[in-house]
């Protein structure tokens, strides 16, 4: 199940007036939206706020082929300059680090993103003087404004709260002061089904997209229900979202269950309980011998007592290693295009490059994912943080790769290096492996890559 596209769809009826059933008894919005006016027009006289200048493109009254779809009787078109005062922070130079003081009895706060994105009004440490507030008291919060972030991550919205400190908006926020704040709540529903959408066309800039400029804001067209029918729309589209969160729950909880299985199937594989043993097949003694003839075996199991008869165990290092690729000094290399590539890519001369074909296992060892393991696709060159990962021929390389992934966290959490994390390559060496004769490992490998097939089949369906 899509939930994002779920949630989607009940925005979508909730704004055409489809999620919930009229109620001829409902005050129309044209009365609200009357209200509304009257309001600010007694904000606009008592000087709090300032008339807009109205294109001669728009008019109180949207005419029919303006308006993007039709709405139910009672509802009202409107615009968005008619429900609440828009402010963009301040410019650059116009609250600037070095006005910022420390917090105390007479200095007034600078709330910025974070408050915004991670819904508290409490973050943050700026703070500007008395009478640097006085100067900026244009960009004031009160309480149950809505501040909107207009820059990087754009759209985001909080509500604050009552209890909220008095201070101004940074440059990366919008303020929205409705007029009548009965509103809100479905004004916030349709600001985030509808504006960010418009808002993401609308952006200025490539690397950091900004909310558009206010006169491009102002104008779009808002459906504006009764007042009624908006409090059972924001009820209903709770009620549908508390139960796909329950859904979203569910299905986190089924992918969590999904990957302990494959570690608990990787776990009895390598302590030999995933598969019978046949006593015709090779024992893993004799196996070693051929990995290491100089290796000291010992065919006493008293020393594994979890293990099967048959099985011994040995370090990483015995069974595979880490090399750097081969050195092509001045030559050719094509269709070098991978992502492991680095520097020079097709048809390009590679000076002390080195070398690595296609199917050759590459084992990540700098960055977060150091321990990741993959095989490269087509004949490339080997980047620096990459080493290739060769596994002795008398192995089974799936049986040692599934060995690798049941630690791949362990690798995770102990990679060594503070500039740049990089793969602990003693404590990769040094991984108990649990041999098995190779038939073993053979059946092993299938039942294990049949048993993920099924369960990544399960985590697709979800």
């Amino acid at each position: 199940m899509n939930t994002k596209k779920l949630r989607q769809k009940i925005l979508d009826l909730a704004i055409h007036g489809k999620l919930v059933s009229q109620d001829p008894a409902d005050e129309p919005a044209s009365a609200l939206l009357q209200r509304i006016r009257v309001e600010k027009e007694r904000l606009i006289k008592e000087g709090k706020i300032k008339r807009s200048r109205k294109s001669t493109k728009t008019s109180d009254t949207p005419h029919y082929e303006q308006i993007p779809f039709d709405v139910p009787q009672g509802w009202v078109w409107c615009r968005l300059d008619d429900l609440a005062f828009y402010k963009k922070g301040p410019f650059g130079s116009g609250l600037t680090k070095s006005m910022f003081v420390p917090k105390s009895d007479d200095a007034y706060k600078v709330y910025e993103q974070k408050n915004v994105i991670q819904k508290n009004a409490s973050l943050g440490s700026y703070y500007i003087s008395k009478d640097k507030y006085k100067e900026l008291c244009g960009f004031a919060v009160q309480s149950s404004d809505i501040l909107v972030s207009c820059a990087g991550t754009i759209g985001e919205t909080y509500v604050l709260p009552e209890d909220s400190e008095e201070g101004i908006i940074n440059q990366a926020l919008m303020l929205i002061r409705l007029h009548i704040r009965d509103i809100t709540d479905f004004y916030l529903v349709y600001f985030d089904y509808i504006l960010k959408e418009k808002v993401n066309k609308e952006s200025k800039g490539t690397a950091i997209k900004n909310i558009p400029p206010l006169d491009v804001l102002k104008p779009l067209l808002f459906p504006l229900p009764p007042l009624a029918e908006q409090t059972r729309i924001v009820a209903e589209i709770e009620r549908w979202f508390a139960l796909i969160d329950t859904i979203e729950q569910g299905k986190a909880n089924l992918q969590t269950a999904i990957k302990q299985a494959k570690n608990k199937i990787l776990e009895l594989a390598i302590s030999g309980k995933l598969v019978p043993q046949a006593p015709t097949d090779e024992p893993a003694p004799e196996l070693l011998k051929r990995i290491n003839p100089k290796a000291h075996i010992t065919c006493d199991n008293e020393h594994y007592p979890n293990l099967p008869q048959g099985w011994m165990v040995t370090s990483m290092q015995e069974v595979c290693s880490l090399l750097d690729g081969e050195k092509q000094n001045n030559r050719i290399l094509i269709n070098l295009d991978v992502k492991f590539l680095r520097g020079n890519s097709k048809g390009t001369v590679i000076n002390a490059g080195k070398y690595v074909p296609a199917n050759t296992y590459m084992i990540l060892v700098d960055g977060e994912n150091s321990g990741e393991v993959f095989n490269a696709p087509i004949d490339g060159y080997q980047g620096s943080t990459f080493k290739q990962l060769r596994i002795n021929e008398n192995m089974n390389n799936e049986y040692i790769l599934h060995i690798i992934n049941l630690h791949r966290e362990v690798l995770r959490e102990s990679k060594v290096g503070s500039a740049i994390p990089h793969l602990n390559k003693k404590l990769f060496k040094t991984i108990q492996v649990p041999i098995p004769p190779y038939k073993e490992q053979e059946r092993i490998v299938a039942i294990i890559n049949a048993a993920n097939r099924m369960l990544d089949s399960i985590e697709e369906s979800l």
